[in-house]
């Protein structure tokens, strides 16, 4: 078995991360490609391997699959750990990550991804605050149900790896989901597949100019901790 996970930067790219850091700490063996965003639209681009224009995709063989959804699924089906053994933890699993899929629009949209970055947002729509609320109600039912130090119980699995972006967005933008999702943040931070995404992150030298600017529109950049830029892609 010999799969190709193609993601895109390591900085923005939050559905990317998602497959990423799970078969990394889960140790599924993958060939990583990169396809950096060229613009914040790269759907003609990545077109030529990808049926939705967008990533990321995991190559197995002559089987295509897309979506970070659609992959853990099919990795599912074909490795263990994905998902918590224990049925009421895998039900709620597998629900919160169905609802950050399909959910929290607007935590996406004011809250965009950028590892290297520290942010002081200059405002909240009601919509976030309700996704923010959200978070920390979701977060606390799953470390309070099935004791920690993970979503689902004492192993990391699918359900982490969906929130794992989030985790970025927190301490970029200081935002506060409580004390138990704060240490479930640190946690998460801490992980070995985590570090090495974000050792990435801020190796990068790069820079695509609208999700620059998606990050700037936000509030004040009070910390950059990315290498100097060497390029833009515009």
């Amino acid at each position: 078995m010999s799969y190709q996970l193609i993601t895109a930067n390591r900085n923005y790219s939050s559905w990317s991360l998602r497959p990423w850091v799970l078969m990394t700490a889960l140790g599924i063996p993958f060939d990583d490609r990169i396809e950096p965003f060229a613009t914040l639209d790269n759907h003609d681009a990545f077109r030529a391997f990808s049926p939705t224009g967008q990533v990321p995709v995991l190559i197995d063989g002559d089987q295509t699959v897309w979506d970070s959804l659609g992959i853990v699924m099919y990795l599912a089906d074909r490795h263990e750990g994905v998902w918590p053994d224990e049925g009421a933890a895998r039900t709620w699993a597998m629900c919160a990550v169905a609802e950050m899929h399909g959910g929290f629009g607007a935590l996406r949209g004011e809250r965009t991804m950028t590892v290297g970055q520290r942010i002081a947002p200059t405002a909240e729509s009601p919509a976030l605050a309700r996704n923010i609320a959200r978070l920390r109600v979701l977060w606390n039912e799953g470390l309070e149900r099935f004791g920690g130090p993970w979503l689902a119980g004492a192993a990391f699995t699918a359900v982490d790896a969906f929130y794992s972006p989030v985790a970025y967005r927190v301490r970029t933008y200081g935002i506060d989901v409580g004390a138990a999702g704060a240490r479930w943040v640190d946690t998460i931070l801490a992980h070995p597949a985590m570090q090495a995404w974000e050792r990435a992150a801020l190796a990068e030298t790069f820079r695509e100019d609208g999700h620059e600017a998606e990050a700037n529109a936000v509030g004040t950049v009070t910390a950059d901790y990315r290498a100097v830029s060497g390029t833009r892609q515009a």
